[in-house]
């Protein structure tokens, strides 16, 4: 019976001594969900502390054991990224165990930086007063010109999107661009191009004197979390000039207040390579030859392809998939000049809610003459519970991009290949 007792206790004492703690859990939590989770972040709330996270316990139990959290995506068997955030088996069952223990602190965890993204931004970019987005139930198409000046040019090394209502915005694209001349003044023109139809012509009515020296164009989709270049590479951005930002509103019933812009990171390392960004189908290069012709018939599944041939040798950074409510899968993947293919991208179930810019392990090499090839499958059925039209009705693709409109694009940012890039980390 001692012997027993002994035995009982021995097991309790090591349980105790040794079962998961906060230390174990932390580093997980950090790497895997602070990115959204933390103090300005895009998730409803903290993860960043052992409190904001033990009175959660309940709550990320249910959402681990259903795969919810962290959303991710992407097919990793077919190219895993530097970027996943989705649980392993192992870590999944490191937070199941301390919580199953009551999630017990232990000794007190090291704070963990998480990339550039735990410090506070170098610079924010932002609107001078929050737009006030009607609720007519109808899309928006809204323009907003924040001119900037600054002591010096700066090296980035990150963006990440400034709003403080992100619900409200179906996409937004923005561009910063070089105004040298001090003679064009950065405050002349309207602030805000107010308009529900496509922006291109007014922008170049308004704004085409600020437009001539383009620095980098990027955007920003429902579940994007940042843009990060490590080591040598980024952009440099000028001591003057504007960042010009093209905001698609959805329709909302009530009205908002909308704050937007950009937070910039800035690196002390020289930018030796400025990351450039391409973007394939629809909206951009080989619109023309997606086959079959980009129309989406009602009550069927639709594929479509597009081939489209490289004209330089490129190291492929990140990949950045786009389809509205109608997509279920996309496929994505270059063929070589000596036939071997290069998997890109795969998204197996395709949700607009959770989009991602989708970092690269290493540099890909894509070599001169392969061919980028684009496949797309959707579903314009009563079935796709996503779908915005009931009954379901033709779809296609316009210049205005509408939600009830489809998508059917690949971005890439890249950077002409140097020898050696393939053994690039970019961790």
């Amino acid at each position: 019976m001692r012997t027993c007792f002994l035995l009982i206790f021995l097991i309790f004492f090591v349980h105790i001594s040794f079962g998961q703690t906060y230390a174990e859990v932390q580093p997980i939590i950090t790497a895997k969900c602070v990115t959204c989770h933390r103090n300005g972040g895009d998730a409803p709330f903290s993860l960043e502390t052992y409190l904001s996270l033990k009175k959660r316990t309940s709550f990320i139990k249910q959402v681990i054991e259903t795969n919810y959290m962290p959303p991710w995506r992407a097919d990793s068997h077919y190219r895993d990224f530097a970027n996943n955030r989705s649980l392993t088996t192992q870590e999944k069952e490191t937070i199941l165990s301390w919580i199953a223990n009551n999630a017990p602190e232990g000794k007190p965890a090291k704070k963990i930086n998480n990339e550039i993204f735990s410090r506070t931004p170098d610079l924010i970019l932002k609107i001078n007063a929050p737009f006030q987005v009607k609720g007519m139930n109808e899309e928006k198409f809204v323009v907003f010109k924040i001119p900037f000046e600054i002591a010096d040019t700066q090296n980035i090394e990150g963006i990440e999107l400034y709003a403080n209502n992100k619900k409200i915005i179906h996409h937004l694209n923005y561009g910063f661009y070089a105004v040298p001349d001090k003679t064009v003044d950065l405050k002349s023109g309207p602030a805000v191009i107010d308009t529900d139809i496509d922006t291109a012509g007014l922008e170049a009515r308004y704004y085409g004197p600020f437009k001539k020296s383009m620095i980098y164009y990027s955007g920003w989709i429902p579940g994007t979390t940042n843009e990060f270049y490590p080591k040598q590479f980024g952009w440099v951005l000028p001591k003057r000039g504007v960042l010009i930002m093209t905001v698609h509103y959805s329709a909302i019933g009530a009205p908002e207040e909308s704050m937007l812009g950009v937070k910039l990171f800035f690196k002390k390392q020289a930018v030796e390579r400025n990351v450039r960004i391409i973007s394939l189908g629809s909206g951009g290069i080989g619109e023309r030859d997606i086959t079959p012709k980009f129309l989406i018939f009602p009550k069927q599944l639709s594929t479509f392809r597009l081939k489209v041939k490289t004209q330089e040798t490129q190291s492929i950074m990140c990949v950045w998939p786009h389809m509205h409510y109608l997509g279920k899968e996309f496929y994505a993947y270059a063929v070589t000049p000596d036939n071997d293919t290069i998997n890109l991208v795969h998204i197996p179930e395709w949700d607009f809610r959770w989009q991602e810019l989708y970092r690269m392990k290493k540099l890909i090499r894509i070599p001169a003459g392969s061919v980028i090839n684009m496949i797309g499958v959707y579903d314009n059925t009563a079935d796709n519970p996503s779908n915005p039209n009931n009954p379901p009705k033709i779809v296609f693709s316009t210049g205005n991009m509408r939600a009830s409109d489809e998508m059917f694009t690949l971005l890439m940012i890249y950077l002409p290949y140097q020898e050696g890039d393939e053994n690039i980390s970019l961790n």
